[in-house]
């Protein structure tokens, strides 16, 4: 038996080109992943930032503090105030600075309509900033 010489076919030249068509694709599904998820991202960053003595807050902007009972009594600064008193007073605090913020306590059991009564009396005399004060939950066992 004789071997002889297989023929070969002449091989393919190497590419000497980069295929941009793959690569295009990929980057553009990774800028819409990027645009999808960006703004959920940015709500959801939880820091531990340093503390120090140089960084403190301005001066905390004036607060009144307006609380109604259980029986719908408003007490203007820990002083119980009738409604006239109280518009009218409120109007003064407001005229000597209308950046006051109220703080509106309000027992558990008072009706909707009267804490929404106060707001509009707050709200008349020019009080526009109002601040609702809740106890935090306890925490379960």
């Amino acid at each position: 038996m004789a071997f002889g010489r297989l023929e070969r076919s002449a091989g393919s030249k190497p590419m000497s080109e980069i295929n941009m068509t793959p690569l295009i694709d990929v980057m553009l599904v990774l800028v819409v992943i990027f645009i999808i998820t960006a703004p959920l991202l940015a709500s959801s960053i939880r820091l531990d930032l340093p503390r120090t003595d140089a960084a403190s807050a301005g001066s905390p902007p004036a607060a009144v503090m307006l609380s109604v009972d259980k029986s719908g009594q408003a007490f203007l600064n820990d002083k119980p105030v009738s409604g006239p008193e109280l518009a009218a007073q409120l109007a003064g605090i407001a005229s000597a600075d209308p950046d006051t913020e109220l703080q509106l306590r309000a027992d558990a059991s008072v009706p909707y309509g009267r804490v929404v009564e106060i707001m509009g009396v707050a709200q008349q005399a020019g009080l526009g900033r109002i601040g609702f004060v809740a106890e935090p939950d306890k925490p379960g066992p």
